[in-house]
């Protein structure tokens, strides 16, 4: 059975105190109530450590907003997935539109990635998702189907299945704009089609498909309400713990 997974993405916010101090205010809240799924916090480089020390991981995950595609090596200012995995970290975000739209990122240095963060025992949350130009013009099922297979459909069916994904409409994070839930659920359906046509139904039954483009407290029960939206991976919601346990307590 696939899980339900609520993750907050941080971004490049917070200093390394105030972050430590919110995954704390998160930790406890979950400790005080009885989450109905699993809740992930994906921190800065600078964090994951004192992060990990501050949390209690038996309620609440810790993972990275990315890793490098390679293992070690002279790539100065890149952190591997081996150096993420030793921090305690057991996510990684990766194949971000923000990634993907500013420093390039190609399903090929995806597939680099994804590898590495496998061998290294993380759990990707995989992003995928269409610009505004592409949901008007109607490609928007093509372009996702292609980022899927492309970054993805190299792995082995035992490895897919330890893939998280996360369709993130661009055209909707940060923008105010958010997908309706029923767009959310036609895209969540088509990427699980996809999945099914290569790996078979029991795969894609199991593949958790989070929703990602300005999910809140507000709108998340009718998301989460979808047969195939699993949770969210969350933004802007995830740097107030109020918020963000707004959305966690819509499972």
């Amino acid at each position: 059975m696939r899980k339900n997974i609520v993750a907050g993405n941080w971004k490049m916010n917070t200093t390394v105190p105030e972050g430590v101090a919110l995954a704390k205010e998160v930790s406890e809240a979950l400790k005080a109530t009885k989450a109905n799924c699993d809740v992930v916090i994906c921190v800065p480089f600078t964090h994951l450590v004192p992060v990990a020390g501050a949390i209690d991981a038996a309620v609440l995950g810790l993972g990275a907003e990315n890793c490098a595609d390679h293992k070690s090596g002279a790539y100065t200012g890149e952190v591997s997935a081996p150096m993420v995995a030793s921090t305690g970290a057991k996510y990684v975000i990766l194949g971000h539109s923000e990634r993907r739209q500013y420093y390039g990122e190609t399903s090929e240095t995806l597939r680099e990635k994804v590898a590495l963060a496998l061998e290294n025992g993380l759990t990707p949350i995989f992003c995928i998702g269409e610009v505004l130009e592409e949901r008007e013009n109607g490609t928007f099922n093509e372009v996702v189907a292609k980022q899927v297979e492309e970054g993805l459909f190299n792995l082995s069916a035992e490895d897919f299945g330890k893939i998280v994904l996360a369709y993130e409409p661009v055209w909707a994070i940060g923008t105010g704009k958010t997908a309706t839930a029923e767009q959310a659920q036609d895209m969540h359906a088509h990427i699980r089609a996809v999945i099914a046509g290569k790996y078979g139904q029991e795969v894609a039954n199991n593949t958790s498909i989070l929703y990602g483009g300005s999910c809140k407290a507000s709108n998340a029960p009718e998301l989460f309400a979808k047969p195939d939206v699993d949770g969210g991976l969350i933004g802007g919601a995830s740097l107030k713990c109020a918020d963000f346990m707004g959305i966690v307590n819509a499972f």
